[in-house]
């Protein structure tokens, strides 16, 4: 297997995120589900738009975050999203390469506008998101280049991406050059809805070897096996998987394997302000540390320390550098 040219490669829907800190009020004067996320046509994420008031927009979509995270921390991270030729995606193209990301993928130029998210912040920190996912649904196999994905040490794909069909197809043919390379394969079960909608279908993913590594959280994991006894969820994890991580809020995270499960708690934060891009951070965290070989509970950490940055401010993408934070707790960089 030659040298990897990249750490981690992210695929997922590229989506410009707009925040706003409200109340459960509005959830319910717009019938959304709340800490969920739904997918909205353009008509509503118009109407939603108009009745938020002052809010912060930055560049998001989940794989994009975590790929962020991942450079921030100093590995070398590239990214394959689809943006429109629009005033937000040359934006968000803009952003993702200042972060220190490789993005080549071409723009549309025609077609649904840049995708967007419109994230609605409740007091206790949580998020609700309603995305209209726009040129990010009209991500093709004809945007997955076959040497820069072989080129690659971690393949990094997003659940969201099991929505748009054509993304379903990129994502399979990604990880099938994947593979073919010798590299290892990572997905994100990305929302407990997005995983009922496609429960079947990601067990498969697991059970045939198409990816190597789960992310979850404690909902996507009783969502994927329809229990409430985690245990029991984590024990069929093992059997269905090489490797799954399951993050739960303030009691940190698991890390469980055919060998065995290490336990990793949270790291200890201020005040939570806002949990969008928790998981993604602390994804990005924990490829870091394995793509250093610094062993699960390392890896596990610096996931933990990545989420605990980004959920003490608006918004999903960090504001220090994680690397001198990673250092500053003793942490492998």
């Amino acid at each position: 297997m030659t040298t990897a040219k990249y750490d981690v490669l992210g695929i997922g829907n590229a989506i410009f995120d707009v925040l706003v800190q409200t109340d459960e009020a509005f959830l319910a004067r717009h019938g959304m589900t709340r800490g969920g996320m739904a997918l909205i046509d353009e008509a509503r994420a118009l109407a939603i738009y108009n009745d938020m008031g002052p809010a912060t927009e930055m560049s998001g979509g989940s794989a994009a975050n975590t790929i962020v995270g991942v450079a921030n921390l100093g590995a070398r991270a590239a990214y394959v999203g689809k943006v429109r030729d629009d005033q937000i995606g040359r934006l968000y193209t803009h952003d993702i390469r200042a972060a220190g990301v490789t993005f080549e993928t071409k723009a549309a130029a025609d077609g649904p506008a840049t995708g967007c998210s419109y994230i609605l912040v409740t007091p206790d920190g949580e998020r609700t998101m309603n995305t209209y996912l726009g040129a990010a649904q009209d991500l093709t196999p004809a945007d997955i280049d076959d040497a820069q994905v072989a080129a690659s040490g971690i393949i990094y794909l997003e659940g969201y991406l099991w929505d748009p069909k054509s993304a379903k197809e990129a994502f399979v043919k990604a990880a099938t050059i994947a593979h073919g390379a010798g590299r290892r394969v990572a997905l994100t079960l990305s929302d407990s809805f997005c995983v009922d909608r496609y429960r079947d279908e990601f067990l498969d993913l697991m059970r045939k070897g198409t990816v190597d590594l789960i992310f979850a959280n404690e909902a996507e994991l009783h969502s994927l096996y329809q229990t409430s006894d985690f245990d029991t969820a984590l024990k069929q994890l093992r059997e269905d998987t090489k490797l799954g991580i399951v993050t739960r809020s303030e009691k940190g995270c698991v890390v469980a394997s055919k060998e065995g499960v290490v336990a990793v708690p949270a790291f200890p934060i201020e005040k939570m302000v806002d949990t969008t891009g928790a998981g993604d951070l602390f994804a990005a965290g924990f490829l870091f540390g394995l793509v250093r070989n610094a062993g699960f509970e390392a890896a596990g950490r610096l996931g933990a320390l990545a989420a605990a940055e980004v959920i003490q401010h608006i918004g999903a993408r960090p504001q220090v550098s994680l690397k001198e934070l990673a250092q500053q707790n003793g942490l492998p960089v």
